[in-house]
């Protein structure tokens, strides 16, 4: 079983061009973080959704975001590419656009290779759907998860349509992450409208071993586990 090699122990082929990088893909690093065409061969995907998840409209030109135009055709290449066995995703986000990141963690969850999600220094907001997304989750000790209802910035009309409307999406969340995880819909709830953990907003913070203890995500753990835990997932599903 070939396991990706980012310089972390992994097994691969090696050859003299190995370790050569041509422009192309140092672009894609760049652009996505994201190591693409790559060398050498491997049988996981790995891709990266930090700082702002930006969707329909741009982010300012100041903050790191993840453009989801851009996550979409790395999975569909993860999907159909036969050599490709299993996709690691690395979060840490502090949220974004909710529609964008809602449609792809659907677009994970609906991947019909196994999937791993490895949360560093933050899911946040619509980041929580995308850990849950995968198949098996992992969080650091450190990192930290937001808990909070759908906001909105700016002026928004008042009226009943309006307010129906953002009910809806947020009753899209709260769908998902219970179809996705293993938290209580009551505990969820009660997380996510905490008036005493956040001050001037409304939500909770949890670290680490309490997304576990939520069963929010499934497991403590870094990046040897996540790829130790995918690799048996790959192994099980060629059995």
């Amino acid at each position: 079983m070939l396991i990706l090699n980012m310089n972390f122990g992994g097994k691969y082929m090696k050859n003299k061009e190995d370790k050569i990088i041509d422009e192309n893909n140092k672009e894609n690093i760049k652009e996505f973080g994201t190591p693409g065409d790559l060398k050498f061969k491997t049988n996981i995907q790995f891709i990266s959704i930090i700082g702002e998840i930006e969707g329909h409209s741009i982010s300012s030109a100041d903050k790191k975001s993840t453009k989801y135009e851009h996550i979409i055709p790395l999975l569909i290449s993860a999907e159909l590419d036969p050599k490709i066995e299993g996709i690691l995703i690395i979060l840490n986000t502090i949220g974004g656009d909710v529609e964008a990141g809602l449609a792809l963690s659907e677009m994970i969850n609906s991947l019909s290779k196994p999937t791993v999600s490895l949360v560093l220094g933050g899911g946040h907001s619509i980041g929580v759907p995308l850990a849950t997304s995968t198949d098996y989750s992992f969080i650091v000790p450190t990192a930290t998860m937001t808990i909070h209802p759908i906001r909105t910035t700016g002026l928004v009309i008042g009226v009943p349509q309006t307010f129906r409307y953002f009910q809806k999406m947020q009753q899209r969340i709260i769908d998902f992450v219970l179809r996705t995880s293993s938290i209580d819909k009551k505990d969820f709830l009660s997380l996510m409208y905490d008036t005493d953990e956040l001050a001037n907003d409304v939500g909770t913070i949890l670290v680490g071993e309490e997304a576990v203890k939520y069963g929010l995500i499934n497991k403590v753990g870094g990046l040897s586990q996540s790829l130790n835990k995918l690799d048996e997932m790959i192994d099980n599903k060629l059995k």
